[in-house]
């Protein structure tokens, strides 16, 4: 009897956990929706900025005389690494923090060992882990919750100032890009100096009267495109944060319902070996006494 209060303990406890991963996995479905429609509509957005930017770049032969597209050595590198608050979401994290990793091994190690690379995260989980190895500042971990369009503004601002400034030579941001609700892409993009991105084919059209010049509308456009940049790449992560975690909770309650099958099996045949034990012993001392 004692083994079998231990599998109803356990059945009890795994019967428990399947009701929060199966919650928990209704949840994300529901956020990841709302998620998936944010950026799916800001993504024709941000490609025709690019293409703007293509069509621009192309119409202005100096554009290397602009402050935002100065190509230089990067001795200053910052990384933007955009991670989640929480986790069960598998290896959405891991796999950020393994790519940051070799990109520095790979890309910038004189920089980290000079102390001119700095990591600026968003979301706890990624600092958590890179602060063990590097120097990482930490964004306000409400962004991820509720994105702002004006606060990733002011981000995005502050990164033009300083490398405007000189203060750093090269940006890159590290994210998952959302593909679809079972897949996410780890994504390093070069944010700045600027340079005209791939708009997936399709040739510039430089067709264009451009009043009053394309040096001009290039210093207007640029930081525009720049704060669209960041914040798709935000929107991007947070819809692959949501379809990684309801992937892993659909595994994790199918994983309970499979060992919580196998255990009222187990129970069933010990409650079966128990009884029959019990009608032995009853059986056998009817006989004794009537022996």
């Amino acid at each position: 009897m004692g083994n079998l209060k231990e599998i109803r303990t356990r059945i009890a406890s795994i019967e428990s956990t399947q009701k929060i991963t199966s919650s928990m996995k209704l949840v994300s479905a529901a956020k990841l929706r709302r998620a998936q429609t944010s950026i799916q509509q800001l993504r024709p957005y941000s490609q025709k900025l690019n293409e703007i930017l293509n069509d621009l770049a192309e119409a202005n032969t100096g554009t290397e005389s602009l402050p935002l597209f100065e190509p230089r050595d990067p001795e200053k590198v910052i990384i933007v690494v955009i991670t989640s608050n929480k986790g069960l979401c598998g290896a959405f994290n891991a796999n950020i923090v393994k790519t940051v990793t070799h990109l520095i091994d790979d890309q910038y190690p004189q920089q980290r060992d000079a102390g001119n690379l700095q990591l600026i995260c968003f979301g706890k989980k990624g600092k958590e882990q890179l602060s063990k190895q590097f120097p990482v500042m930490l964004y306000d971990e409400k962004l991820l919750d509720s994105p702002d369009f004006t606060e990733l503004s002011a981000i995005a601002d502050d990164l033009i100032n300083r490398f405007v400034n000189h203060e750093v030579d090269k940006v890159d941001i590290v994210y998952n890009q959302f593909l679809n609700a079972a897949t996410q892409k780890v994504t390093v993009e070069h944010y700045l100096p600027v340079a005209p991105i791939p708009t997936e084919g399709k040739k510039a059209a430089n067709d264009y009267i451009i009043e009053p010049s394309a040096e001009k509308l290039l210093v207007e456009l640029i930081p525009k495109i720049l704060r669209t940049q960041l914040y798709k790449t935000l929107s991007d992560s947070i819809a692959s944060e949501h379809g990684a975690r309801m992937i892993s909770m659909t595994k994790a309650t199918d994983n309970a319902t499979e060992i919580l099958r196998d255990l009222r099996l187990k129970y069933n045949n010990a409650r079966q070996s128990s009884i029959t034990n019990e009608l032995i012993e009853i059986v056998s001392g009817a006989n004794a006494l009537n022996g």
